[in-house]
């Protein structure tokens, strides 16, 4: 059996080939412990583990009968015999030995491909492994409502054919993270993208009535004293109900009818064209008047379908402007409203931050610093820990926010839910989309949110509810 397994592999290419393996075999039952532990090593000791590994140990399989091939060719191109087969008893050992190495090599095989397509498809891969490219998304991931749900699971989704799409569109990412060929920022929206109907869906129901749900939202001003004012409301979302369709789920998810648009820009907020059918087939076009779109650019504009992200565009990788972040902050009590005009000077500090993400970090720190030391030298002395505690959380909120890098600062992802901060719901109901009969699409406040109180100090309305504080969450509202 040696001397038959000599003549078989006795040239250069196979035995690099089973060094290969042999050292990957190795390396597989030395670390196989750590196959069992989720949160072994790093992420880079996983690109090696999961995904180097396996690429040495198929290398390795596949130049072994390559190097045969290749080494009896040449020996029939020179007019040499090939090697004599085996007989008998050796011809039995051979062949135990091909049967025990290829049931190694299926175990060991089918092991470490198993390990990575389940590595490729784990939070810490997506995340991690290219860390600046996706730093902004991971970040805003890891404080998002769906913090706990794999990426898998919303920009995958069951089924195979989609797993394949998304490694086949996974290699030219690799490529661009390779050789630096990739977008800064990351255009959004992915035009990729699964439909929400085979990921959202899987989870959320708009069909499922909800009714009005009532919402505050917490505003502190940049006067001296931080004074916070109260907008409440209740937000139609609605849904299907006994009698129908109601609410703003009712009219775009749950109606047996569709809407369709068509967007001129890459970013999908210039909609010059929606385009209603309603439960009973009735077709209605509207256009926009205020901005006319030629026919030229409504054809080369993209047509599309309306479901949930269209709203819903960042349910998980929000970015906030600072504003709100601070808002929050304060809300949440890691900014204290004692400190005085600590909103209007965490505002500035946010918008002027330069530099890289440290600098800028250390440059918010100081410009705090600096304003209190020559400002307010008392409250620098009694509220000392009130204001670390503050610059601490007005460093988190540039940091969630902001990555100089890939050119992501504040407002470069537009967030369609509401109308405060980009156009949102204003793309279509501005009043100014219109039919050939003259109907348009609504733009009346009472359209999706009856207010109860709009940037009140003390509204009545949170008196008689008993409410003598907004709920922790309050800032942002409704969570998207």
């Amino acid at each position: 059996m040696v001397k038959t397994l000599i003549q078989l592999g006795g040239n250069v290419i196979s035995l690099i080939g089973v060094v290969l393996v042999t050292t990957a075999g190795v390396l597989w039952l030395f670390l196989l412990p750590s196959y069992w532990n989720p949160h072994f090593g790093s992420t880079y000791i996983g690109i090696l583990q999961y995904l180097a590994l396996p690429a040495v140990f198929f290398a390795g399989l596949m130049l072994m009968p390559a190097g045969v091939w290749i080494h009896n060719f040449r020996r029939r191109r020179a007019g040499q015999r090939g090697p004599e087969l085996p007989r008998g008893n050796e011809l039995r050992r051979l062949a135990t030995f091909f049967l025990v190495t290829s049931v190694l090599n299926v175990i060991i095989g089918s092991h470490v491909v198993y390990g990575a397509v389940t590595y490729m498809d784990s939070v810490q891969f997506c995340g991690e492994s290219c860390h600046t490219v996706m730093q902004p998304e991971y970040t805003s991931y890891q404080y998002s409502p769906h913090a706990r749900v794999e990426c898998v699971e919303c920009h995958i989704g069951p089924g195979a054919s989609w797993f394949v799409k998304s490694k086949i569109s996974g290699s030219g990412q690799v490529l661009a993270v390779t050789f630096h060929t990739y977008p800064t920022p990351i255009p959004t929206p992915v035009a990729s993208l699964r439909p929400a109907r085979e990921t959202c869906e899987q989870c959320h129901w708009p069909s499922r009535f909800s009714g009005d749900l009532f919402f505050v939202r917490t505003h502190y001003g940049d006067d001296e004293k931080n004074t916070a004012t109260y907008t409440v409301g209740l937000m139609k979302v609605g849904g299907l109900a006994r009698g129908g369709i109601m609410g703003i789920h009712g009219l775009h998810a749950a109606s047996k009818g569709h809407i369709e648009y068509i967007a001129t820009d890459d970013k999908r907020q210039v909609i010059p064209r929606v385009i209603y059918t309603d439960p009973n087939g009735k077709v209605t076009v509207f256009n926009s008047t205020d901005a006319p779109a030629t026919e030229a650019a409504l054809q080369t504009g993209e047509h599309r379908t309306m479901d949930c992200i269209d709203c819903h565009n960042r349910p998980t990788h929000v970015f906030q402007l600072p504003e709100q972040g601070l808002d929050q902050a304060m809300s949440n009590g890691q900014i204290s409203q004692q400190l005085p005009f600590v909103k209007k000077e965490a505002v500035l500090a946010l918008k002027g931050a330069q530099g890289d993400r440290d600098t800028a970090a250390a440059g918010i720190a100081t410009k705090l610093e600096n304003y209190y030391h020559s400002t307010y030298p008392q409250v620098e002395q009694s509220q000392a820990a009130a204001l670390k505690s503050a610059i601490k959380a007005v460093q988190t909120i540039y940091l969630r926010n902001v990555f100089p890098a890939m050119k992501v600062t504040w407002g470069t992802y537009p967030n369609n839910i509401g109308h405060m901060d980009f156009p949102g719901c204003f793309r279509c109901h501005d009043g100014n989309h219109a039919s050939a009969s003259g109907e348009t699409i609504p733009n009346d406040c009472s359209t999706c949110h009856d207010m109860l109180a709009v940037d009140e100090s003390n509204p009545k309305i949170l008196t008689d509810l008993g409410v003598t504080q907004p709920p922790p969450n309050a800032t942002g509202g409704l969570v998207n």
